[in-house]
């Protein structure tokens, strides 16, 4: 079954004249947008293609990577308006549709916006700026350490809020955050928290002593390629030990703390840290 706003494996069977026509077995055949196969494909070959529907409702397949896929939340640009709503570029040739009844306010040309990806009635591609009525507060589905994916979405007085796998709401707080972020941006982070109200607690660093016996590492070889010194101690700002390693300072003072009783550095608060 051919999964519309999505990629799908499909089997190159027939060309005619310069069009090439792709099939899943079962529903029927579809047009490849594309001038022609990549190089070295040939009939009967697999192909992953993105599936949509086009402007006269047929469907249609493209090898070029879409920016976001049906379900999914991109940080995507609106490039056109017009009576029917604004048009977003998502990566492919014709451009994606947000109506007009899908948006919370008007919309400018030039411009950036969260937007999720849906099908409509019709069983068209579109996007919608409403995002909060497709995404969760609560959630019973993450666990502690879980790694996910993140997208950035508005700062509040107590940190960013991101959207976690494209379903969920969580929040990463100001005392957790030690590198910039901007709104639409993608990362990868770690549920810290699922607190007693379900709502999920973020960090863009792995939590757990895993985490401090690889940056022991990391450290001792940092050491041994700066000639056994480093400028940084416990009492270094946040912003410098995440400049250096990614991690947050108490990730770090942990990982020197251990470093320390195996008396493999000695530590300075004015030198830093030395290999001994």
């Amino acid at each position: 079954m051919i999964a519309i706003g999505k990629i799908n494996t499909l089997t190159l069977v027939k060309q005619q004249g310069a069009d090439f026509y792709l099939d899943d077995g079962t529903s029927g055949k579809i047009l490849l947008a594309d001038k022609k196969p990549p190089a070295g494909c040939q009939l009967g070959d697999t192909l992953d293609v993105f599936v949509y529907v086009d402007s006269d409702g047929h469907l249609t397949a493209t090898t070029q990577a879409a920016k976001a896929q049906v379900d999914e939340i991109a940080w995507l640009k609106v490039v056109a308006l017009n009576y029917v709503g604004a048009f977003l570029d998502w990566g492919l040739p014709k451009d994606l549709l947000l109506p007009f009844s899908e948006q919370h306010h008007e919309m400018e040309v030039g411009r950036y916006y969260l937007v999720k990806l849906f099908l409509d009635e019709q069983g068209r591609i579109a996007a919608t700026t409403k995002i909060d009525k497709h995404l969760l507060d609560e959630s019973v589905y993450f666990k502690e350490g879980q790694k996910v994916s993140l997208i950035i979405a508005d700062k509040t007085d107590l940190g960013v809020k991101a959207i976690v796998n494209h379903t969920h709401w969580g929040m990463l707080f100001q005392n957790e955050l030690f590198q910039p972020v901007r709104k639409g941006q993608k990362l990868d982070g770690y549920i810290k928290h699922i607190r007693e109200d379900l709502k999920i607690d973020l960090s863009l660093y792995e939590p757990g002593y895993g985490k401090v016996e690889a940056l022991t590492d990391i450290i001792l070889a940092r050491l041994q390629a700066k000639g056994g010194t480093l400028p940084l101690s416990d009492k270094s700002p946040a912003e410098a030990i995440y400049a250096e390693f990614g991690v947050s300072k108490k990730v770090f003072k942990q990982a020197i703390g251990a470093l320390y009783k195996q008396q493999l550095i000695s530590l300075d608060k004015f030198d830093g840290i030395k290999l001994v």
